[in-house]
């Protein structure tokens, strides 16, 4: 559905909503002023244009988006590509690259293909993400340890030896500061209450300004290298646009699209999760395109949803896009009245700040899961990674979904060849499609309280997402979800992630989730994957038969000692297009 959340939230909207709205959106911009000035200036640009994405695309993210919470504006994740096209197409092909990429997102967002954006493999995803993290991380060695060199290479090689070339010329003072604001991030957030409304990168920000303006500390500020901010917004400007510009431009344009789409969706995905509530993605992606299309003309950079400040919004009991568009609102205000205070603001504490983001980004728990699962999701993962790191995001994402999809044609054509036919000679389910409109499960009972789902085929990145959706669509909460795997020949990480999902949702919702046959490579994924544990070698049986006298052991219901052929209690409708008995 092609309609903003904002029009459908106002239709029962109250005073009371309002307030907390409101309330969010205050702390929400105060909290996205030193994010934004920090991802222009890592960037390779002004932090007015920082400030300026996070106002304008900030606003139309949030009046135009299909969620309810998301929050927009600059982001760590493009903090590398843009430091990339700027330094070899500058700021205006930056600006045309942007625009590109909006349209893009619209054209997909009208396409519908808001869905498709869940077919990108988990490990390309992860691969370039952490990728990024690396990056960011050794960009902001420079303003980190105060050296007094030049603007810091894109190139990773050119990068180290720079910094070997200029290490002798440490800044102590602008170093102190810059340990002394990360332990005041990391451990500000351990405070109860407050450390979770206000967070420690604002805190070390005001600290290391009225430190670094009370002594006098001869170290790097925002005044000293840019100047003050005075004019935040541009006047429009349209730069001129040629087929030859776009040619050369495509490719950048279409990584920006791209990875503005996953961030958007991704950010929207975990603020469901949060509220209990579901995102219109097809409208998220046109209005993240939007967003991107106007930014750029007033003198904006990429954006896209920011899962922090959609977190931060939440937890400050925001619920309706309102919040988002007060942050815009608050933000544009501090800057015009307060804009001058920020050309305090030290450098070493914006390269701390921007640090701690990139470790709280480089997913390296995930990246350590996933070196654990199958050989091809390593390699695909990999891949990303080292050429984020090496090359760029651009070449990192076209290859790593290439790899991805070679060797997924790969797998899916060594299990065809293998015979998965044999355990079916000893089960005599019935399962004739076209003699019986009803599935049952053979002439078992299925006790009541207990929900049978059954997946047919492999369970990999492109059918995971299937599963996912069909649990949800569960309307009554069982006592026992059964999940059988009999025809899941293979299973990959991302498979592993949807089924660690529904095991942590059912914990949380006390249903007993027990896997019924499941074949020898899945059951080694999930050993590897820790998953198997959690469940229990109890709750993972070889047959229905086992599977359902264990669903009556845990109802204390008496075991079934023979096939009872007088019916049965559950019916369900199969879908066909998932292979999924729901």
């Amino acid at each position: 559905m092609l309609k903003p959340k904002l029009f459908t939230t106002l239709k029962d909207y109250s005073k009371e909503q309002f307030y907390a709205d409101v309330s969010a959106g205050l702390i929400v911009g105060v909290v996205a002023l030193p994010l934004a000035i920090a991802f222009g200036i890592a960037s390779g640009v002004t932090p007015e244009r920082g400030l300026i994405t996070a106002i304008i695309a900030g606003f139309l993210i949030s009046a135009l988006g299909g969620s309810r919470v998301q929050i927009g504006g600059p982001t760590a994740a493009f903090v590398i590509i843009v430091y990339g096209i700027v330094q070899k197409y500058g700021v205006e092909g930056l600006t045309i690259a942007t625009i590109m990429a909006g349209v893009i997102l619209v054209i997909m967002g009208l396409a519908k293909f808001g869905s498709a954006i869940k077919f990108i493999p988990h490990p390309v995803i992860v691969g370039f993400t952490s990728g990024i993290a690396i990056t960011i991380f050794l960009s902001q060695i420079k303003d980190f340890l105060g050296l007094n060199m030049g603007n810091v290479p894109s190139n990773f090689i050119d990068k180290f030896v720079a910094y070997e070339k200029h290490i002798t010329g440490v800044n102590w003072y602008a170093a102190v500061i810059s340990v002394a604001c990360v332990h005041i991030i990391v451990f500000w957030k351990k405070i109860p209450a407050i450390g979770r409304k206000i967070p420690g990168s604002l805190i070390a920000l005001i600290l290391a300004t009225v430190a670094v303006s009370f002594f006098n500390l001869p170290v790097e500020t925002i005044g000293s290298k840019f100047g003050e901010l005075t004019a935040i917004i541009h006047a429009p400007s349209i730069p001129l646009i040629d087929f030859e510009t776009i040619r050369n431009l495509i490719g950048p344009a279409t990584a920006i699209a791209i990875l503005a789409g996953i961030e958007a969706l991704l950010s929207a995905v975990v603020s469901d999760g949060m509220i209990g509530g579901r995102h219109r993605s097809n409208m998220e992606l046109v209005a993240t395109g939007i967003a991107n299309i106007f930014a750029p003309i007033f003198g904006g950079i990429p954006a896209t949803g920011a899962i922090a400040r959609t977190a931060t919004n939440i937890k400050n009991g925001g619920r309706t896009p309102v919040a988002g568009i007060t942050h815009a609102i608050v933000l544009l205000l501090i800057v015009v009245f307060f804009g001058k205070l920020a050309g305090l603001i030290p450098l070493a504490c914006l390269s701390a700040i921007l640090m701690v983001v990139a470790y709280n980004m480089s997913e390296w728990r995930t990246f350590k899961a996933i070196l654990k699962s199958p050989a091809s999701d390593i390699i695909v993962l990999m891949t990303t990674f080292f050429l984020t790191v090496v090359f760029d995001l651009t070449v990192a994402i076209e290859i790593g979904m290439i790899t991805a999809v070679f060797l997924f044609i790969r797998r899916m054509s060594l299990v065809s060849n293998v015979n998965v036919i044999t355990n079916e000679l000893n089960d005599d389910l019935a399962d004739d499609y076209e003699k019986k409109d009803k599935y049952d499960i053979g002439s078992r009972i299925v006790p009541e309280g207990v929900e049978v789902y059954e997946i047919n085929g492999p369970l990999f990145f492109g059918a995971a997402y299937k599963f996912e959706e069909a649990i949800k669509q569960i309307q009554k909460k069982p006592k026992i979800l059964v999940i059988r795997l009999r025809n899941v020949p293979a299973i990959d990480s991302t498979g592993i992630r949807v089924l660690e999902q529904v095991y942590d949702d059912s914990v949380k919702k006390g249903i007993q989730l027990i896997l019924s046959g499941v074949a020898p490579q899945p059951l080694v994924a999930l050993d590897k994957a820790g998953l198997r544990k959690k469940v229990g070698d109890n709750n993972i049986l070889k047959n229905i038969d086992e599977t359902l006298n264990r669903a009556r052991e845990i109802l204390n219901l008496p075991k079934l000692k023979r096939k009872i052929e007088i019916g049965v209690t559950e019916v369900r409708a199969v879908n066909r297009g998932t292979g999924l008995a729901h």
